[in-house]
């Protein structure tokens, strides 16, 4: 079986063929298949999973998979949200983005060390013939200013999990991996593949 990662982000990718790999997943990126990305235009996590998976396997012939993340914060009105990716600007520099959070929840007149937010990751899985199946995981905590830690990615230098002390940028990344919103997303899907696998 064939699957195309519906990302042009080669780590993604190497994360979901080691996790896709005990299902017997032969996993392509994007990248390595050429295929072009498409504009993210829905208005939720899942609508946007749900579009590049479709647009993969469409160009690829074969099943697809994608995801669509990022950090919601409450006191913000949900932002980042679906846009986090655009708060760091065209050259991806997310500590614009971070201190553009802190900066607007002082706006709103927020403290904004210890508010709460939390991390989405939807992921889609597209068979060839175009069936789509949409699962959501979730991490919920709090923010801290400034950054904490050099670990990981994106917004993880200012997220605190509930449990615990440490930011994610600053947890080992398997301890961290254990517990991310993207795991859970992984794991809900991976039930699913099982249960296709098995039927």
């Amino acid at each position: 079986m064939e699957l195309v990662v519906a990302s042009h982000n080669e780590g993604k990718a190497r994360e979901i063929r080691a996790l896709l790999a005990p299902l017997g997943y032969t996993v392509h990126s994007a990248a390595a298949l050429h295929l072009p990305e498409p504009e993210e235009t829905g208005a939720t996590f899942e609508a946007n999973a749900e579009l590049k998976a479709h647009a993969a396997a469409t160009a690829a012939t074969m099943a697809a998979l994608a995801d669509d993340s990022g950090l919601v914060v409450p006191a913000l009105d949900d932002a980042p949200g679906i846009y986090s990716a655009r708060w760091a600007g065209p050259d991806k520099d997310f500590t614009i983005a971070m201190q553009r959070v802190e900066r607007e929840l002082e706006a709103r007149g927020q403290t904004p060390t210890g508010s709460a937010a939390y991390f989405v990751c939807a992921l889609s899985f597209c068979t060839a013939e175009g069936v789509l199946t949409t699962v959501r995981g979730e991490v919920h905590g709090t923010l801290t200013f400034p950054a904490r830690g050099l670990h990981g990615f994106g917004y993880d230098p200012i997220f605190i999990p509930s449990g615990y002390d440490q930011s994610f940028g600053e947890l080992d990344a398997a301890e961290k991996q254990r517990i991310s919103h993207r795991t859970r997303a992984f794991e809900a899907l991976l039930t699913h593949l099982k249960q296709e696998h098995a039927a």
